[in-house]
């Protein structure tokens, strides 16, 4: 008999993503502090792709508590540049801040994934997208901004790539599903290993 899956996270785009694969699971947000866990490993130097697999092992663990039988499945993700960890703008000014920091210049998005049975973590996995963004003037952050208004606040990096975001960048390394936040094909080989889902 397949194990139930669970989603740790209220994040639509990860529901939808494993909605759309088939995938029959339940979904519920992990209650954790995510700064306060943040930030003793930003001060000890880990590196956002620790920092990402750390959160996502929180969320995980979290969630299994709720769901003992279950697979759970932790996801989080974290957007640098070089040793700068990112995190979602508080105002349009700060959002203008993000994007001029960014121009012309290459950041990665770090999307982790465990899964989680009981307490024991059963299998860990980074992907990582490098996106160079084209060199930006104040002018055009600005028209920008006034375009997709407050939306520029609800992402890190104050864009949504399947919007009018696309306009910001030059180049872009790494597969959809890692820049949403939830790799898709190393977790459902995963899945399919441990036969959670048809082979």
């Amino acid at each position: 008999m397949k194990p139930l899956l669970v989603l740790a996270s209220a994040s639509p785009f990860r529901r939808t993503l494993l909605a759309n694969a088939g995938l029959a699971f339940e979904a519920r947000a992990a209650a954790i502090d995510e700064r306060a866990l943040e930030q003793p490993l930003e001060a000890s130097g880990a590196s956002p792709a620790d920092v990402a697999l750390a959160l996502a092992e929180a969320k995980g663990k979290e969630v299994a508590r709720h769901f003992p039988n279950a697979l759970v499945i932790g996801s989080d993700q974290t957007m640098s540049l070089g040793t700068r960890v990112y995190h979602k703008p508080r105002d349009m000014t700060e959002a203008a801040e993000h994007l001029r920091s960014l121009s012309g210049r290459t950041h990665s998005l770090n999307s982790a994934i465990v899964l989680v049975r009981g307490d024991e973590v059963v299998w860990r996995h980074v992907s990582t997208a490098k996106m160079t963004v084209r060199p930006l003037s104040d002018g055009f952050i600005d028209r920008h901004l006034a375009r997709v208004g407050e939306k520029a606040l609800t992402s890190v990096g104050a864009y949504q790539l399947e919007g009018e975001g696309i306009q910001l960048f030059e180049t872009i390394e790494g597969d959809y599903f890692t820049i949403l936040g939830l790799p898709m094909l190393p977790l459902l080989s995963k899945l399919r290993e441990l036969g959670a889902i048809d082979a």
